[in-house]
């Protein structure tokens, strides 16, 4: 277990997460079969390239589940009891086919549950793409309900 306890997280601090991941085209295709997300945008290379963007576009979906993955190490692997909401999620740039992913964690607000057996934590979780000079391609509000460190 690498996750961190509702004590252990500190409002205000930033986590960086050490995975990285290159967004492959079978990344994109397999999350759209998976979802049934048939988005030409995503799928169809001729389409795609008739846009402002001029190429497919990764699913904005992927792109955030992927940023939640690989938050997960370092802040709630082994101690979380449940993701209870995600918010504010923007996409302020696309994410391409050989993008390179990497996120980060910014501890927002946490409170003990009223039982005080539990605690909540909010984190402002961003994805850049690394090759595009760390352009932000995703963020969003990732709240999770949290376990306390065993007495």
């Amino acid at each position: 277990m690498t996750g961190r306890y509702y004590e252990e997280f500190a409002v205000g601090e930033t986590i960086e997460h050490e995975t990285r991941r290159t967004v492959t085209e079978r990344d994109n295709q397999a999350f759209c079969d998976m979802t049934m997300n048939q988005q030409p945008l995503h799928l169809d290379a001729d389409f795609a390239a008739d846009t402002q963007f001029g190429e497919r576009l990764v699913n904005g979906l992927y792109t955030m589940s992927l940023a939640v993955g690989m938050s997960i190490p370092e802040t709630t692997d082994g101690t979380i009891v449940a993701n209870l909401s995600y918010d504010e999620v923007e996409h302020p740039a696309p994410v391409f086919h050989g993008d390179t992913i990497r996120a980060q964690s910014t501890v927002t607000d946490k409170r003990e549950t009223s039982d005080r057996e539990r605690g909540v934590v909010t984190m402002h979780v961003e994805a850049f793409a690394v090759n595009r000079d760390d352009e932000l391609v995703c963020e969003f509000d990732r709240t999770v309900l949290s376990e306390k460190r065993p007495e």
